[in-house]
Order: C-alpha cells, then sequence, then structure tokens
C-alpha cells in the first residue's frame, strides 16, 4: 500500500489516487512487490533535519528515501519530500508544483527498484524511466 501524510505543511497532494496506481505499475513492471511505501510531504527545515540527523549531510534536497525493505523483492520504504524545494525546482524547471512532485516521487520509487543516479549515464537512464512513467499521468 502507498500512503501520504503531511508534516509540517498543510500541501495537499492532488490526484492521490492516480499516483498510487502509476507507483503501482513502476514496482510491478520492475518485478517488485509494495508492502509499504510511506510518502511523507514536508517543510524545508523537517527535511534539512533529517537530512542532518540521519544522513551528517548539511543541505537542502527535494527527497530522501529510506529503503527499510527486508526482504528481497518486496518494497518498504519511507519517502520524505520537501514541497517548499519541488515548488522551488518546479518554477526553476518552467512545470507545475502537481508535474515536480510526480517525477521526484517517480525518482524515490525507483531508487527503490534499483536505479542509480551517481554518473552521468545514470542520470540519463533514470530520467528517461522519469518521463516513461510521467507519460502514465497523460494517458
Amino acid at each position: 500500500m502507498v500512503y501520504f501524510h503531511k508534516e509540517d505543511t498543510n500541501y495537499r497532494v492532488q490526484g492521490i489516487r492516480v499516483i498510487k496506481s502509476v507507483l503501482s505499475q513502476l514496482i510491478d513492471n520492475q518485478g517488485y512487490t509494495i508492502n509499504c511505501v510511506n510518502i511523507i510531504i514536508c517543510s524545508d527545515p523537517y527535511l534539512l533535519n533529517i537530512n542532518r540527523t540521519y544522513l551528517d549531510h548539511d543541505y537542502y534536497t527535494d527527497i530522501i528515501t529510506f529503503d527499510n525493505s527486508e526482504k528481497q523483492g518486496y518494497i518498504d520504504a519511507d519517502l520524505f519530500i520537501s514541497i517548499d524545494t519541488v515548488k522551488s525546482n518546479a518554477k526553476l524547471f518552467g512545470t507545475t508544483t502537481l508535474q515536480e512532485l510526480r517525477r521526484v516521487i517517480i525518482h524515490g520509487v525507483l531508487h527503490l527498484v534499483g536505479f542509480n543516479d551517481k554518473t552521468e549515464s545514470q542520470k540519463n537512464e533514470m530520467r528517461l524511466k522519469e518521463d516513461e512513467y510521467l507519460a502514465y499521468f497523460c494517458s
């Protein structure tokens, strides 16, 4: 199951049912099964605190993904997403907040199913997969 939560923000995610459906398709297509994915929408200060506390990083980011899976092939995770950074990035990239939020969620889940973005080649592959699953919202 996919669950949405809010911490330190009043932002209301639109189209939750469709997002859940796309994530289910993504995870299934990659040969995994969803146990539990918590998507926690929060503020920049909230996510910065998580970044400092758990990752020893002192910078803002749009998403932090914690893979809590204990069994191979099953997804258990917490995705913390700063809606403040998502909004800023949406303006920067000339898209809507909802579209950028969808991309960030897909990005986090792609990490959970084995995609990386450390090298330029991996970043390109990740972007193509993000675009592939973003297209599901238009069909």
